[in-house]
């Protein structure tokens, strides 16, 4: 049965059967955190991993950064679902006052460096213009054997927040 909350805590969320007071604290804004979603090779993915990314950041009230990490998120994400087979996985960090979104997928093949050279009317080839542009650093590196397979490659960027 829900009840109301106590006056002590009036906006906080609650269970049916624990008592909010046994709930444990929130983390502290400046302390860090992760946050891991692993998704199949599935053309919704990308959708996912941005309803993910934005609910975490907007519970952190990190919501200045949710615009450029979803514009960046999406276009790694949905790189994965197109160049690569298998499952892909976003991983969110938070060390006070930089967000680190780090992509990876089962394909060994690192993007290839930003070139202007495409067209007005092409339709992809733009992704690591975005990443250059957007990002405040960005990188990447492959992924060794392990338990996943052999390799991969993990690309990762990294947004401040600003003072």
């Amino acid at each position: 049965m829900r009840t109301k909350p106590t006056p002590y805590a009036p906006h906080a969320p609650y269970d049916d059967d624990i008592p909010y007071a046994l709930h444990p604290t929130p983390i502290p804004f400046a302390d860090p955190w992760s946050y891991e979603l692993v998704f199949p090779h599935d053309p919704r993915g990308p959708r996912i991993a941005r309803t993910t990314l934005r609910a975490v950041l907007g519970a952190h009230e990190l919501t200045e950064l949710s615009y450029r990490a979803e514009l960046l998120t999406s276009e790694l994400t949905t790189n994965s679902v197109r160049h690569a087979q298998g499952h892909a996985g976003v991983r969110l960090q938070w060390r006070h006052p930089v967000l680190r979104v780090s992509v990876w997928d089962l394909s060994p093949d690192l993007p290839k460096p930003y070139r202007p050279a495409v067209g007005v009317e092409a339709e992809a080839g733009r992704g690591m213009a975005i990443l250059e542009l957007v990002a405040d650093r960005w990188g990447g590196c492959a992924i060794g054997e392990g338990e996943l397979g052999s390799g991969g490659k993990t690309i990762w960027f990294e947004l401040a927040l600003s003072t």
